[in-house]
Order: structure tokens, then sequence, then C-alpha cells
């Protein structure tokens, strides 16, 4: 009895490993295509013009941290070093992340031009499949979004669970099509910081809402037609 009860178990045990490593190999197989596809998609992208961004700090963040004392940030979404450089000139430790080597070339070069090399780390992850290790006093998350398949609550998520006590998770994104857009879908919605928020779910009793709003700025598109932008901006701060 006592050997059939052991041959029984060890079959049942290897048919529940042999399901469990499959489906572990289907996860990962799904995994490795999600990131190819995001990054054949970026650097496409990127490449297709000698310059995506202006260079230029995006001004909600400019605005908001600008008097902020230096400590450790992770941009997320770095793209070609604009926000990372500016960090970086008012001595913050930085790691700037994206997906896209083409990107990260460019702000390479950019912020040894702008003689901040020392301060930067770049790192290549796609974010739905990896993440940077270490802590921070602050995420930087402006205007992460993707015309593709982008788990951003999930990632945003764990940018706040690597914040330090005290640390500060500031996400911007678009809250509306500029006014000067003329080809996208009518029946997309953006979200409304509040829902991003409570995307997040965070614990209150942890967690700190310092801004939660859609805010408007001046901008221009790449012809140079001006118009009223509107940016969803959502601030909170870890308890420490």
């Amino acid at each position: 009895m006592t050997a059939n009860e052991s041959v029984s178990s060890g079959a049942h045990g290897s048919a529940h490993d042999s399901g469990q490593v499959h489906a572990e190999g289907h996860q990962h197989d799904h995994e490795r295509e999600h990131e190819l596809e995001t990054r054949e998609f970026w650097e496409e992208r990127y490449r297709d013009r000698p310059l995506i961004w202006s260079g230029r700090v995006n001004p909600v963040l400019a605005a908001e941290v600008g008097s902020w004392p230096p400590g450790r940030v992770l941009d997320l979404g770095c793209g070609e070093g604009g926000d990372a450089i500016w960090f970086a000139e008012r001595g913050w430790e930085v790691t700037a992340v994206d997906v896209s080597a083409v990107a990260i070339e460019r702000g390479t070069e950019a912020a040894e031009a702008a003689g901040v090399a020392d301060r930067i780390s770049w790192e290549r992850h796609d974010l739905a499949v990896s993440f940077p290790v270490g802590t921070f006093d602050l995420v930087s998350a402006q205007f992460f979004q993707s015309p593709i398949d982008l788990p951003r609550a999930e990632i945003l998520g764990r940018a706040a669970a690597a914040l330090r006590p005290g640390g500060a998770l500031l996400a911007v994104s678009h809250a509306a099509f500029p006014p000067w857009s003329t080809q996208h879908d009518p029946k997309h919605r953006f979200p409304t910081p509040q829902e991003e928020l409570d995307a997040l779910a965070l614990d209150p009793a942890r967690w700190d809402t310092v801004r939660c709003e859609v805010v408007e700025r001046e901008g221009s598109s790449p012809d140079g037609q001006t118009g009223t932008l509107l940016d969803g901006v959502v601030l909170v701060r870890r308890r420490g």
C-alpha cells in the first residue's frame, strides 16, 4: 500500500510539474513575443526621423519638481533623454529607461554633450517584461503612453513599489488629442487622472495624493501650429 501511494503520488506530481512547465513556457513565449513586437515598433519609429522629441524638459515636470532637492530618480520611457539630462543638470542621480536602443544611444550622446554622462545610467527594458533594480526618491512617467499594448497601470504600480519612504511618483499623460490632430479614432477615450489613480490601487494609509487633475498648457505641432493642450497629472507620495 505504501509503495502504491508513493508511485501514485509521484505520477501525479510529474503530470502537475509538466503542466506547470508548459504553462510557464507559454507565458515566457508570450512575453518574448510582446517584447519583440514592442522593440520593433519603437526602433522603427525612432529610425524614421533624426530626432523625435524636442530635447526640452516636459513643462509640468519642470514646474513641479524644479525646486525639489536632488535624489535618485527613475525616468520611465526616457526617449532621447531630455528629462534625464534636465534631472542630471540639477544634481539628480538618474536611471533612464527605454525600450528603444536608438533612443538610448541618442540620449547617451546628448548627455555626453551636456557634460552629465556620469550622472545617468541608461537601461533598455520592455517594462511589461523587466524592470530596473533599486529604490528611488522619484519616479517620473512623462507621457508614458503607447499606441501598442502597454500594461501602464501594472508598470506604474511596480514603480510605486520601488519608491523609498517619502518618495513620489509623478505621472503626466495626454488628457485629450491636440487641437491640430486630424487623424485619430473619434471613439478613443483618454482615462481621467482619477481613473488612473484608482487603477494604481494604492493604500490610502500609506500614500498621500498630492495632485490629481487636468491642467492646460500651450503647445505647438511639428509644423508650428499652436494651441492649448490638456495634460492629466497624478502625483502621489509614499508616507515615510
